[in-house]
């Protein structure tokens, strides 16, 4: 079993910053990739970001050169950075681990960008 815990999320206003923190559990065997989905209300989960065991790491277009994923393998952790927020980026934020044929999700953090 992957437990994993969000935190950083809150809100701030369009142009903001924010850090996102994913804090997994030790039992981390196998697991290949990490990343962040979100969900705004009336819209399907999205992907917005993930990293490999292989340190490559990809992003959604909406994305792209303002957010970046990171991941601490001592702290079992992985960040998201985000930059230049928009109000269209407002949305609960899901942190996601893959492990062999297995989804592992975490609670989600509300980020709110709004002025």
């Amino acid at each position: 079993q992957v437990q994993l815990v969000e935190s950083g999320g809150g809100l701030v206003q369009p142009g903001g910053s924010l850090r996102l923190s994913c804090a997994a559990s030790k039992n981390m065997f196998g697991v290949s990739v990490m990343g962040w989905y979100r969900q705004a209300p009336g819209n399907q989960r999205e992907f917005v970001a993930r990293i490999f065991s292989s340190s490559l790491a990809d992003y959604a277009e909406s994305v792209k050169g303002r957010f970046t994923i990171s991941r601490d393998y001592a702290k079992n952790t992985v960040y998201l950075q985000m930059n230049d927020l928009k109000p269209e980026d407002t949305a609960v934020y899901y942190c996601h681990a893959g492990r062999w044929s297995t989804d592992y999700w975490g609670q989600g953090t509300q980020v709110t960008v709004s002025s």
